[in-house]
């Protein structure tokens, strides 16, 4: 197996794609716009080339095998850089057009995101942004495959990415509790975190570093965490919650700065806190739509520090993330 020998092209890298993601030659071939037997051949030269069985034949279309598997995560990203790199020559010879796809944590969704997202299009309305919102086990494999540009949030690099990304803090976002406003819990005042524990809560998801620390936290003060909880991530469902029931939310504070309906506990979680960035594959080349958007997302960070009383960001790294 030589795959550099020139024998493998960029239509079977394509159509490995389309297989694996419709399981049957012919939906791949309908999405390709190819006859079945031109795609059947196809497949068979793919395999020839890798001198390896990519997929097997089930009752209802194809299904990978381990070396399909791995080959279709190489092929993505191919692809992705392809589309990448047509991309930075539109962008090169338009100025204006292309597309920029961001991954966003619920800390980069709620405040930054959307202005600089916001002045980006005034500046270049013909850009498309597509945004996607997950949580980093979803979001990190996706940003490495290609299928991302760039991810707005919490930074931190997933278990075993190594120096495969590269962070750049823009600011550092206090956690509050929040309740709505009316809540009974501010009608004392002396409320603590024990009598917050009295009502039903929203947890990040375990899969978040928020839900981690407030874990950590609960450990630390010798306390268990709520039996009576909601676990969510998205912040129109956290507040919709909020404002219909007596619970208790983990909101970062820019969030409840804009919110009249919603009002922070004077509950101290001194170790619970977002360090908010931007998340990029070490060594992909940036389109000019993505370079714009950094810059508006730089800008917007900068205003942000100020109203947050925080200093200047730390310099850009891999691995590990700044805190």
């Amino acid at each position: 197996m030589d795959l550099l020998d020139g024998r493998l092209k960029f239509r079977h890298l394509t159509l490995l794609i389309a297989v694996y993601e419709h399981g049957s030659v012919v939906r791949a071939a309908e999405t390709l716009h190819l006859t079945q037997p031109a795609a059947t051949r196809t497949l068979r030269e793919l395999e020839t080339v890798a001198d390896l069985p990519l997929f097997v034949r089930v009752p209802r279309g194809m299904r990978p095998t381990v070396y399909g598997e791995a080959l279709v995560g190489h092929a993505r990203a191919v692809v992705a850089e392809v589309r990448r790199a047509e991309e930075h020559l539109t962008g090169l010879r338009q100025g204006q057009d292309g597309t920029v796809t961001v991954g966003t944590l619920l800390a980069g969704a709620n405040v930054l995101l959307p202005r600089a997202v916001a002045r980006l299009k005034r500046e270049r309305p013909r850009l498309t942004v597509v945004v996607r919102e997950g949580t980093p086990d979803v979001l990190h494999p996706a940003l490495l495959g290609g299928e991302l540009d760039v991810i707005v949030g919490r930074v931190g690099a997933a278990p075993g990415e190594g120096e495969k990304v590269r962070h750049r803090m823009l600011y550092r976002e206090p956690i509050r509790l929040a309740v709505r406003a009316g809540h009974p819990l501010l009608a004392g005042s002396g409320t603590a975190l024990t009598d917050a524990l009295g009502y039903p809560w929203i947890l990040p998801v375990e899969q978040t570093a928020l839900r981690q620390e407030i874990g950590a936290l609960f450990v630390d003060r010798g306390l268990s965490l709520p039996a009576d909880r909601v676990e969510c991530t998205s912040i129109l469902t956290m507040r919709a919650l909020l404002l219909q029931t007596d619970m208790v939310a983990l909101l970062p504070e820019l969030v409840l700065r804009d919110d009249e309906h919603l009002a922070p506990l004077p509950v101290d979680l001194p170790s619970v806190g977002r360090t908010v960035g931007i998340t990029e594959a070490a060594h992909r080349t940036r389109t000019p739509a993505l370079e714009a958007l950094l810059r508006h997302l730089e800008e917007e960070a900068a205003l942000l520090r100020e109203t947050l009383g925080g200093g200047t960001p730390a310099p850009e790294g891999g691995g590990a993330a700044h805190r």
